[in-house]
């Protein structure tokens, strides 16, 4: 089965509404799907549809930003209640931190005599098709930098003024990794750790993290993402077994212009792991 659990929409930072964001999924043979924005579930109804009316199965997903020991982590939700008071409160109070942080992007680039910013990026987001309530996010600052002349492509509006360490990088103060997985099972879903390898963690400081992760009540780790060399998968699978967790796999989708997150297509996932879609909560649609 080919299944693809992490993609974005125009509801985060992706470029594809989330009904052309399926019909592109089933296009490329995806028979199960979760369409996983950034601290959003806006996309959700949308997409539900539309991947049902494809034949595609689905499950409610989503994408939240935790804090663990200083570092930003991701875990991806799966099967939760998307009307869930306590989780509708929580990405309600991560958006208006989203919004902060998106004005003080825009006050820092004006300080270095390119104003305008936030209403720029809105008008790129706006674009895409996405809501008018959602708060621009950095790929959002990039394309407007490159509309307006100020650099040549997304890439170096990352290097010059976006990416880690730069004026764009501004750290937002997430939840703790154990109350980001509180809240997804408090609804009712699955916490599984997203690209556990892109943390760029030491082998012993990963193990730690996957304890701390296991002891919290995650349920899995992402053992792919996207087109990720088999030797990351291979080291990932071994672990997901080692701390009995259950293995998921996704593009990260996030444009059509990144041949290494292309929708449905990712390296395999190792024959010895016990896939997320084992798990009663992908017995639905």
């Amino acid at each position: 089965m080919i299944a693809d659990l992490h993609m974005h929409s125009t509801a985060s930072d992706g470029v594809l509404a989330p009904a052309e964001l399926m019909r592109q999924a089933a296009e490329a043979g995806v028979e199960l799907v979760a369409l996983t924005d950034h601290d959003t579930l806006e996309g959700l109804t949308e997409a539900r549809a539309a991947a049902l009316a494809a034949g595609i199965r689905w499950v409610s997903g989503v994408e939240l930003s935790a804090q663990w020991q200083g570092h930003t982590l991701h875990v991806l939700g799966y099967g939760f209640d998307p009307a869930a008071p306590a989780l509708l409160q929580a990405l309600e109070e991560v958006r208006a931190g989203r919004w902060q942080r998106a004005q003080q992007i825009a006050e820092r680039l004006a300080a270095k005599r390119m104003p305008g910013a936030l209403e720029g990026a809105q008008e790129v987001q706006l674009a895409m098709g996405a809501d008018a309530d959602a708060p621009p996010a950095r790929p959002h600052f990039a394309d407007w930098l490159v509309r307006e002349g100020h650099v040549s492509d997304r890439a170096e509006a990352f290097r010059k003024w976006l990416g880690a360490g730069k004026l764009g990088d501004i750290k937002q103060h997430w939840p703790a990794l154990g109350e980001v997985v509180g809240q997804i099972r408090a609804a009712d879903g699955m916490a599984v750790l997203a690209h556990p390898w892109q943390y760029g963690f030491t082998r012993s400081k990963l193990r730690r993290l996957l304890r701390e992760f296991a002891s919290a009540g995650g349920r899995g780790i992402e053992v792919v993402n996207g087109r990720q060399p088999p030797e990351q998968v291979a080291y990932l699978g071994k672990l997901s077994n080692e701390f009995g967790f259950l293995a998921s796999c996704g593009s990260d989708f996030h444009h059509p212009g990144s041949p290494w997150m292309a929708l449905g297509v990712m390296t395999a996932m190792p024959s010895d792991c016990e896939p997320v879609w084992a798990d009663r909560l992908f017995n639905y649609t």
